[in-house]
Parts: C-alpha cells; sequence; structure tokens
C-alpha cells in the first residue's frame, strides 16, 4: 500500500497560502511609505497624519466587512474558484493606489485591497486543512500566517530600498502570481464530497496524495462524513450556529482570533520603531522594521515545523505566558521613563529584547495557531460561516487596537497601556490551558466527538487498539 507523496499537498497549501503573502505585502506597505506620502508628497498632493491613520486602518476595516458574505461564496461557488474571483477587485485596489490623485482613492484602494485580504483570511486556512492529511494539516495550515508574515517583511523590503511607484508596482504583481499558481491546484476534495461530486473528489484526492497513493481509506471517510451531513435534517444556518456543539467551537475559534489581537501585536509592530529609535540604540527605523520582520518570520518557520509534533494548545500556552512577560517588562520601562527621565537610559537593551521575546513568542503561538483551530473545529454544514464569524472578529479587534493604542497611550500613558496587554495575555494563558481542545492528529469527527463531551481518540491511538 503506498502512502503517496506530500509534496503535492505542500504546493497546493502553499499556493493558496500566497494569498496571504498578497495580504501581508499590503500591510507592510504602510510603514515604509508613511513618509514618502505624509512628509515628502510623492503622490503629488498633501496626505495629513489623520488622513495618513485612516489610509492604514481602512485596510482592517476591509477585511472586517468581507469575512461573513465570503463565508456563504466559499459554499456556493467552492474554496479554488472564491479565491481566483478575488483577483479582479485586488488589481482595481492596487490600480487605485498605483494612480491615485487624492486621498479618496487611496482610502478605496486600501479599503478593497483590505476586502480581499481578509476574504483570503477565512478561505485559505479552510482550503488547507480540507486538502491536507491529517498528520499534516498542522503544518499546511500554518503556511497562512508564514506566509502573511512574509508578505509583511517583502512589503518593508521593497519600502526600505525603492520609490513609490515601484512599490506599488511590486505589490501590485503579487496577486497576478497567485492567479496564475493557483489556476492549476485542484477544489478541496472535502467541498467536492458535500457537493456530491464524489468523482470529482476522488481525482482531487488522488492529486493531493499522489498518483500512486491508496486513496480508498480517507475517500470513504470523506464521503461518509459528508453523506453523514446531507442526511441532517435541513435547517437555516442560524440554527445550526445555535447547535451547543457549534456554540463552544465558535467561542473557542473567536476567543483565540481576539487574543491574538488583543495582546498588542499590530500596537507593538506600530510602535517599534520610535522605541528602537528612541532607546539610543543607534537603529534606524527601516532597520528595526527589517529586524522584526525577519524576526517573525523566522520563528514562524519554527512554528510550521513543530506545530504537527508540539500541538496546537502547547504553543498556545507557552505564548502566552511569554508575551504576558515581555509586555510586562515593557509597561515598566516606559513607566520609570515617564516617571524619572534619564534614569532608563542604560536599559535600551530592555524595550529592544522584549519586542524580540514577544514577536518570537507570537509568532510560534497566537500567530498561526488560531487560524489554523478556526479551520479544524467544525463541521461541514457550518465550517464557512462559523470561520468567517471567527475572521471577523480578527480583523475588527486588529481595528480597534490599530484606533486605541495611541487614545490609550495619550490618555494613561504607554506603561499602563502594554500593562493592559500583559492582563490579557495571562488571560489568554490561562484560557489556552483549560478550555482549548487539543486538535493535533484527529480527524474532524473526533474533533466533533470531543467538543460534545467525549475523549476524542486520536486516529493513531485507534489503529493500535
Amino acid at each position: 500500500m503506498s502512502k503517496g507523496s506530500v509534496l503535492p499537498q505542500y504546493i497546493a497549501g502553499l499556493s493558496a497560502s500566497f494569498g496571504a503573502l498578497c495580504m501581508g505585502a499590503s500591510i507592510g506597505w504602510s510603514s515604509p511609505v508613511e513618509n514618502m506620502i505624509s512628509v515628502n508628497t510623492d503622490y503629488g498632493f498633501p496626505i495629513s497624519s489623520s488622513q495618513f491613520g485612516w489610509v492604514s486602518s481602512l485596510l482592517t476595516l476591509g477585511a472586517t466587512v468581507i469575512c461573513i458574505p465570503i463565508g456563504f461564496a466559499i459554499d456556493w461557488i467552492g474554496r479554488r474558484p472564491t479565491m481566483l474571483a478575488l483577483i479582479p477587485p485586488y488589481m482595481v485596489g492596487w490600480v487605485l493606489m498605483l494612480f491615485a490623485n487624492n486621498v479618496t482613492m487611496l482610502y478605496f484602494g486600501r479599503f478593497i485591497l483590505g476586502m480581499c485580504g481578509g476574504a483570503f483570511c477565512v478561505t485559505a486556512p479552510m482550503y488547507c486543512t480540507e486538502i491536507s492529511a491529517t498528520a499534516l494539516r498542522g503544518t499546511i495550515g500554518s503556511f497562512f500566517q508564514l506566509l502573511i508574515v512574509s508578505g509583511v517583511l517583502y512589503g518593508y523590503l521593497v519600502g526600505a530600498f525603492l520609490p513609490l511607484l515601484t512599490i506599488n508596482i511590486l505589490c501590485a504583481i503579487l496577486p497576478v502570481i497567485f492567479a496564475v499558481v493557483h489556476f492549476f491546484m485542484p477544489e478541496s476534495p472535502v467541498y467536492l464530497a458535500m457537493k456530491g461530486r464524489n468523482d470529482d473528489a476522488a481525482k482531487s484526492l488522488q492529486w493531493l496524495r499522489g498518483k500512486d497513493a491508496d486513496i480508498d481509506d480517507e475517500l470513504k471517510e470523506i464521503l461518509e462524513e459528508s453523506q453523514k451531513q446531507s442526511d441532517m435534517p435541513k435547517v437555516n444556518i442560524l440554527s445550526a450556529l445555535r447547535r451547543p456543539i457549534v456554540l463552544k467551537g465558535l467561542g473557542i475559534a473567536v476567543l483565540l482570533q481576539v487574543f491574538q489581537q488583543w495582546t498588542g501585536i499590530n500596537a507593538i509592530l506600530f510602535y517599534s520603531t520610535s522605541i528602537f529609535e528612541d532607546t539610543g540604540s543607534g537603529i534606524s527605523g527601516s532597520d528595526s522594521t527589517l529586524i522584526i520582520g525577519v524576526t517573525q518570520v523566522t520563528s514562524t518557520l519554527v512554528a510550521v515545523l513543530i506545530i504537527d509534533k508540539a500541538g496546537r494548545r502547547i504553543l498556545l500556552v507557552i505564548s502566552g505566558i511569554l508575551m504576558a512577560v515581555s509586555t510586562a517588562l515593557m509597561g515598566v520601562y516606559f513607566q520609570l521613563k515617564e516617571s524619572n527621565p534619564g534614569s532608563m537610559d542604560n536599559f535600551g537593551w530592555l524595550p529592544i529584547s522584549s519586542i524580540c521575546i514577544f514577536i518570537v513568542f507570537f509568532s510560534i503561538g497566537f500567530g498561526p495557531v488560531p487560524w489554523l483551530v478556526m479551520a479544524e473545529l467544525f463541521s461541514e454544514d457550518v465550517k464557512s460561516v462559523a470561520g468567517s464569524i471567527a475572521g471577523t472578529s480578527n480583523w475588527l479587534s486588529a481595528f480597534m487596537v490599530t484606533l486605541l493604542f495611541p487614545i490609550l497611550k495619550n490618555a494613561i500613558g504607554a506603561g499602563p497601556t502594554f500593562w493592559i496587554f500583559t492582563v490579557i495575555a495571562v488571560l489568554s494563558f490561562f484560557y489556552s490551558l483549560f478550555f482549548v481542545p487539543e486538535t493535533k492528529g484527529k480527524t474532524i469527527i473526533e474533533i466533533q466527538d470531543m467538543l460534545s463531551g467525549g475523549k476524542g481518540v486520536k486516529s493513531e491511538d485507534k489503529s493500535q487498539t
């Protein structure tokens, strides 16, 4: 019996996750171009600091409003067609950014880019988990976060060394590259089975596992689960979402997404440049963003390599407690610096090392795991809409944190603001420890059994009995 090849699954997973790289580049675009467009007026028209704030934040707002509608689209037309259909609006967004002659065009361009990126954030993780063998689901599911942070680094890199027009062109070609590559990938066999296209599901699964792989047992399990879902009494989606098992999974998925943002990742990235400069380290703002970007990519790559060995929950627990420690130290530094200027002149290493620690442990836990778990917890009949709700909570939280951080910092000071993030990180630690189920190595049937109160015995454990 041939076990097949993992390479086709990696190729399909990376191609879908390339949409996350497009979104990451849009996120990374903001930092290096701020001075270009607000100080140097490279667009040829003035942009105030408050207007630039909206240019930055409209990306997350666009992602917020699209998540739930896209959940219906991916069940209606499929995972792969939905992602390919995002390319024309993506190009419209970048054309607006390329040829903007007023700030309103920038607003609309960023909002459209956010909508497209937010749609990928729901669709790509779902596609990745559905095409993956159980033993590879964590690794391939983590490609999404890896390519987001790689996209951010890409935005930082091109922004650090190139003029505005070239930056925009190099970001605009990314969706085209995605379309060319993903056009040749198969649709999710799970989706095809759900639509009753059993022969197509078999062909897709055979492509993903390799032409010599024995897919009979896995295909039988997929078709049986699909048949089970189709045999259930038809109910509207609101009724399905009110099922206790769905509500439990939804609570877990939403809270993990909320914790991901409210532990302060975007605020820390936003503030990192000024921290590096204020400490007298001699590191420029552009160099600091590159350091942060490389640290994120490297740490997320480590997460991809270990997530199917270590498990989801242990990475969340470690991530939560060390994010709490690092934000607490940052709070201490800024509180002492504000209350006694000059007292922390010799401790510039403290906030820099704290930022790096935060980035490392965010990237191995609360960076990739919430997206992966979001795509693992739900049965096929509610997965799309439930995942969309979780994605909406992420982007809404990102928008609110970005908006509130400078307000809080000015009102109560940087120190207490970082301590708020510390409290939330401690809550995320305890929540992960006591309430997040371990989904490593479990099939969807076993995960559903675990959520309903069963023990959720792993597939490999069953095979030994």
